[in-house]
Parts: structure tokens; sequence; C-alpha cells
């Protein structure tokens, strides 16, 4: 069962890390997006990457979240 228990914190904190990676890589798209000539191009990006940080923030949330949860029942029951 301990076994368990770390298996969810490994996978979750991975999970973390994944979702910032597309955070970070979001911000470096909606800044390159400035820099295109067409206006096609950079509304297309521009959008593009809008849905990458809006995605990937709500992950970020979700897993910190449910990660403070398990914390503090686990705090409470020991």
């Amino acid at each position: 069962m301990v076994q368990l228990k770390h298996t969810w914190w490994i996978f979750q904190i991975l999970l973390l890390f994944v979702s910032v990676f597309f955070f970070l890589f979001g911000l470096d798209l909606l800044i390159s997006s400035y820099q295109l000539p067409d206006p096609f191009s950079f509304i297309m990006t521009f959008f593009a990457a809008s849905f990458v940080l809006l995605i990937s923030t709500a992950l970020v949330i979700t897993f910190l979240i449910k990660m403070i949860r398990v914390y503090r029942r686990i705090r409470n029951h020991s």
C-alpha cells in the first residue's frame, strides 16, 4: 500500500511538471506570435498560444489542488 502512495505522488508531480512545461511553451509561443509579419499567422498563433495557456493553467491548478487535498487528508489522519 505504501508503494501505491509513493507512485501516486510521483505521477502527480510528473503531470504537474508536464503542465508547467506546456505553460512555458504557450508563453513562448505567445511572445513569438507578436514577431510574425502576416496578420493571419499572428491571429492563428495567438489563439493557439492562448488555448495552450488556458488548458495548461487549468491542469496546473487542478493538480495542485488535488495534491493539497490529499496532503491535508493524510496529515489529519496521522
